[in-house]
């Protein structure tokens, strides 16, 4: 399942960051590591970008971005 298509305040596990070069590295860089328990907030209202919770800390991400990221 891919993080954009999960629920509000239901908390998965990161799987995989998929994408390439200086993105994929951005996203890691921010916390976002397999392994690392992650539940999206808030949505916008036109439903970008989306509020996530992650290590003690929120965290905004595109949609797109969210699409790279697979939850279990």
């Amino acid at each position: 399942m891919k993080l954009s298509e999960l629920p509000i305040n239901e908390e998965r596990t990161i799987l995989i960051v998929n994408g390439q070069g200086s993105l994929r590295h951005r996203l890691l860089e921010m916390g976002i590591i397999p392994g690392t328990k992650i539940k999206i907030t808030k949505v916008a209202p036109l439903g970008d970008p989306l509020l996530v919770h992650l290590r003690g800390y929120e965290l905004s991400i595109r949609k797109s971005d969210a699409e790279l990221i697979e939850v279990e």
